[in-house]
């Protein structure tokens, strides 16, 4: 077999590993509730709907998706200077009291001196729809007008039309596509950290020219990146893009807008002051919008604000796409160091002995392999999330762990790994299962090329599940953004975790000067594959969480007769030598398939919705009985009855998550505090898919767990917490949302 082949062989079953986390979700696409295409040459749109049947609810939430060619836009509610918004008619539809459409912060077009507010590439505008008489169907039919311009504008009409069946109101696949909309409409800015000044000062800049000055006052809880502000108010008069200043270290802003045409306002000033305006801030993903009061004179700033300087009217200096990519590799260095890549980290460490008095050349060349390997891995996952995310499917961090066909496979893989470190068996396996293992590490039989960029794919895979400071925020980054930034942070990660498999191709003398293989090697390679072992027993667990116990227990079975054939190889059994070239590969497939079709065939299914999050919530009675199911609906009830809570969401294939349970929330004071009821607890499990978890963190701007956030009655949008818990953390956050103190072990 030539070394193409062999590569192909090897390297295909991985790609095919890493990229079928794409298999479901596209399955699940079918049967969604939605419209047809509105098709032009320019644009498409259409109606999605974010649950599959109309429920008892009283509100249903719609979306009205937009998608616009390359240079072609349509418009915000207040366009600018130019440009018409998409306005629905809802006319003719069937069981529809009133429908309110919501509109995500636009982005500026500055054009040959005209200003423009809108979208570009697509947009989803989500939709209130009330029915006149909740439980039964609805039929949506909408009329909407539009403009898309590019060079020249083209106006349109699209007629859409969606039913909504009675039934429950399951989450349907465009739930999280929504939500992800609707956490970029621009509300009171609390939940961004933002506040915005109710008035503004009105001031004479160009009377001749019919222009005023509008001074309005923002601050921020972090330092403003690039602050814009869209004003809204009476037609004839026009708003320009505003100059901004800064103060307090860049967390408070002075926008200074040019409002034009004042003299065609009947009554001028004076007229514009009784004028209701809004103004809408926009600071990257950030947004706040509020009511605005005009009052005539000069610039007044707030009490508590320090006085402007030459040094401080300057624009802050704005984070951009390498500061997250110099945090990605920071994120993927420190990966190493989690639990999930250790185990394979144990195989790279056998290799290092192994080459002990060995050939520089082939340390720098099996280095350089595993290094690949991760780069490789990353960009499948990056292309599987660009599109998944361009589907409008769920997309995060780990979630392939969601899925029981993948953790089975990766069962199976991790298995053959241990019985080999083991000894089980030394026979030739086929490429592609071979070179996986570290197989023979005396002299002369380390692993080939292959093997190495397959150990780095496997690293990469495992380390999914898991977190690592600067890694939420380098993911949460890329995955609210588009494929560019996707692909940039994913090969951040990479590089910060490929770093020590570099170090070593660069430097290696730090594998060649180590003691010969000898006897010695046997005891570590025991003690790796107990490592090994303890990985593919926490991936069963996860699994049975999914599935049930006696669906695992059909898996665990499978993975014994594996180890059974291997090891009668191993001893020489002529039938099992026969059985080993194909039996890794006929049994992964098999567990494979009994892992994706058991779930959807019921029997054993695992969980009850019910129960799942009281299973990953502890692990002993006393605080069982004090964590609830999550609730979104039942948070809001809860703050406004001044309580203050805590939302806990997890997954048993978080590692991260665990220990944060472990070491703060079933710990200490934070645990007391919820043990008395100073704290409602929740827990929001996302072992399996749920798109109302997706949606959830959507609305944070967040695409990966663990995710806590207090809530309270001064904090009525939550108060994200860190990725990694510390009680501090806990205690600060649930004291500035509900004054409630808690005194610290």
């Amino acid at each position: 077999m030539t070394a193409v082949t062999r590569f192909r062989a090897a390297f295909l079953p991985a790609l095919v590993l890493a990229g079928s986390m794409l298999v479901p979700a596209a399955v699940r696409a079918g049967g969604a509730p939605q419209s047809t295409w509105h098709e032009t040459e320019q644009t498409r749109a259409r109606l999605v709907a974010a649950v599959t049947g109309t429920g008892t609810a009283d509100m249903l939430r719609l979306g009205l998706e937009f998608h616009m060619k390359p240079g072609w836009k349509i418009y915000w509610r207040s366009p600018g200077d130019a440009g018409i918004p998409p306005r629905p008619h809802w006319d003719g539809s069937e069981n529809l009291k009133s429908a309110s459409i919501l509109w995500p912060a636009p982005e500026r077009f500055s054009v040959l001196g005209l200003e423009t507010l809108g979208y570009k590439k697509e947009v989803v505008f989500p939709v209130d729809a009330v029915p006149m008489e909740p439980g039964k169907p609805l039929a949506i039919k909408a009329v909407i007008p539009y403009l898309t311009c590019d060079d020249v504008c083209i106006p349109y009409t699209a007629e859409l039309s969606l039913t909504l069946p009675a039934g429950a109101a399951e989450p349907s696949q465009y739930a999280h596509l929504i939500s992800r909309y609707d956490a970029k409409v621009p509300r009171d800015g609390a939940r961004h950290g933002l506040m915005l000044a109710d008035t503004a000062a009105l001031s004479p800049k160009n009377p001749a020219k019919g222009e005023m000055l509008i001074s309005v006052r923002a601050k921020s809880e972090t330092p403003f990146s690039a602050p814009d502000i869209y004003l809204e108010g009476p037609e004839v008069v026009t708003f320009s893009k505003p100059h901004v200043t800064f103060s307090d270290n860049g967390r408070e802003a002075r926008l200074d807008v040019t409002v034009a045409g004042v003299k065609d306002l009947q009554g001028g000033a004076e007229r514009l002051v009784k004028e209701p305006l809004t103004a809408t801030l926009v600071d990257g993903l950030r947004s706040a919008e509020r009511p605005l009061t005009l009052t005539p004179g000069a610039v007044a700033p707030p009490a508590d604000a320090p006085a402007l300087t030459a040094d401080e009217t300057t624009p802050a200096p704005q984070p951009n796409l390498w500061l997250f990519v110099a945090l990605a590799v920071l994120g993927g260095l420190i990966l190493n160091l989690m639990p999930c890549v250790l185990p394979v980290l144990s195989i790279k460490v056998l290799g290092v002995m192994g080459h002990g008095g060995g050939n520089a050349a082939e340390v720098r060349r099996g280095f350089v392999a595993s290094a690949l390997g991760i780069l490789a891995s990353f960009m499948v996952l990056a292309s599987g999330l660009v599109a998944l995310k361009a589907a409008g499917m769920t997309v995060g961090w780990g979630i392939q762990f969601q899925q029981p066909w993948f953790l089975a496979a990766m069962a199976v893989i991790v298995v053959v790994f241990a019985c080999n470190l083991f000894g089980l068996f030394d026979v030739a396996l086929p490429d592609a299962i071979g070179d996986l293992g570290a197989h023979a590490v005396d002299a002369g039989h380390h692993t080939g090329p292959v093997g190495h960029f397959l150990q780095g794919a496997l690293a990469t895979l495992l380390a999914t599940p898991c977190s690592a400071p600067f890694l939420g925020t380098a993911v949460g980054f890329a995955l609210a953004r588009g494929a560019v930034e996707i692909y940039a942070i994913f090969a951040g990660l990479a590089l910060g975790l490929a770093l020590p498999y570099l170090t070593v191709a660069v430097v290696p003398a730090a594998a060649t000067r180590l003691p010969r293989p000898g006897p010695w090697m046997v005891r570590l390679r025991q003690v790796m594959g107990v490592a090994l072992i303890a990985t593919a027993i926490w991936l069963l667990w996860i699994i049975e969480g999914i599935m049930g116990l006696r669906a695992t227990g059909g898996l665990v079975f499978g993975l014994a007769v594996l180890s059974g054939i291997l090891w009668m190889a191993g001893r020489g059994v002529t039938p099992a030598r026969a059985l080993v070239p194909g039996a890794p590969i006929a049994i992964g497939v098999a567990l494979v398939l009994a892992a994706a079709v058991l779930p959807a065939t019921g029997g054993d299914a695992g969980r009850s919705a019910a129960e799942a999050p009281l299973r990953d919530a502890a692990k002993d009675a006393d605080i069982r009985l004090h964590w609830q199911p999550f609730d979104e609906t039942r948070v809001a009830r809860l703050v406004a009855d001044g309580k203050t809570v805590l939302v806990d969401v997890t997954a048993d294939w978080c590692i991260t998550c665990q220990v944060n349970k472990r070491l703060v929330l079933n710990q200490g004071a934070v645990r007391a505090a919820i043990a008395d009821g100073r704290i409602v607890a929740m827990v929001a499990d996302w072992t399996r898919p749920d798109p109302v978890i997706a949606a959830y963190l959507a609305k944070f701007g967040r695409y990966g767990i663990p995710f806590n956030v207090v809530y309270g009655p001064e904090a009525p949008d939550g108060i994200p917490l860190p990725e990694l818990l510390t009680e501090a953390a806990v205690t600060e956050a649930v004291a500035r949302a509900g004054n409630v103190v808690i005194a610290k072990n």
